[in-house]
């Protein structure tokens, strides 16, 4: 069986080209070092350098090696250090699931000045219910609530779906349309304009279309971007419009970067709310996380 301890040395004369570097890099002794590559070369079966200009260079055959032992490598050496016994006081981890726009809203900033380790995580609510009732996450903040018995959701807050405009657009033909209730050719006007929409999710154009129109949006948005960050800040100050949760421009709206076209005729709100299991390790700091959310003005 080849020793772990012979591809480390390996490792490290490969990547200092010398035998005195290694050795002081692993606190081991030059003959050390030599004893290592050589039992490594007799195990491999080939030389794995050569001594030129005073320095060792890699064989066609070490390049092999190192590409192929390098990332295990970093792998053990990443679990060595996060393992390895400490007297240092062990710094509660805690997992959290949110959409990404919900987290640069309110918890990116905090992040900082956190005294325990935190895990995000965003993806689809569904998997956020399993991972939470399966232990692989701590808490969640989502608009829905699973029915499962070892969870518990507490309603902190609400946000509503809007249609919203760059400022940069003229919505006077709109906004005359709407006070005369003419809603099929309001509908119309909107489905003529610049759209934008993210290409995860198209679920919050959707509900507001078919709460205040009957149907489905049937036509394509001009710009799909990564997230409602970037459509918040590529609408502001210009021109287009897009469906999103209110709070999520409420800086924008106050610099007059952004405007609420409209709020619908049905409005959707969404509450808010905290997923947790309800017998956790982490539970002061997720109060702790909890209470930064319930001052956020949402």
């Amino acid at each position: 069986m080849i020793n772990l301890e012979w591809l480390r040395t390996f490792k490290s004369v490969y990547e200092t080209q010398s035998f005195t570097k290694a050795a002081r890099e692993l606190y081991i002794s030059q003959p050390g070092v030599s004893l290592h590559i050589s039992s490594l070369e007799a195990y491999v079966g080939y030389a794995l350098f050569e001594r030129i200009s005073k320095k060792l260079i890699p064989t066609e055959k070490a390049k092999i090696l190192y590409n192929f032992t390098l990332e295990p490598l970093l792998k053990l050496e990443t679990a060595e250090q996060t393992f390895h016994k400490t007297t240092k006081t062990e710094r509660p981890t805690v997992s959290i699931g949110m959409c990404f726009e919900t987290f640069q809203f309110t918890l990116e900033k905090h992040i900082p000045t956190f005294d325990f380790n935190v895990i995000i995580r965003f993806g689809l609510y569904e998997q956020m219910f399993s991972d939470l009732d399966n232990g692989l996450l701590d808490l969640i903040i989502t608009p829905r609530k699973a029915n499962l018995k070892n969870l518990n959701f507490d309603s902190f807050s609400k946000e509503k779906i809007v249609l919203i405009n760059g400022t940069g657009t003229d919505t006077t033909e709109f906004q005359n349309l709407i006070k005369k209730n003419k809603i099929e050719e309001a509908e119309a006007w909107l489905k003529q304009q610049i759209w934008y929409s993210t290409a995860a999710d198209m679920e919050h154009l959707n509900n507001f279309w078919k709460a205040n129109f009957n149907r489905h949006p049937d036509f394509k948005p001009n710009y799909i971007v990564p997230n409602i960050c970037s459509i918040v800040r590529c609408l502001s100050g210009n021109s287009g419009f897009s469906v999103v949760p209110d709070f999520l421009c409420k800086k924008e709206i106050a610099n007059d970067g952004i405007e609420v076209t409209w709020e619908g005729n049905n409005k959707i709100e969404n509450t808010l709310y905290f997923g947790e299991r309800i017998k956790n390790n982490v539970q002061n700091e997720i109060d702790r996380i909890k209470e930064i959310f319930r001052n956020e003005n949402f």
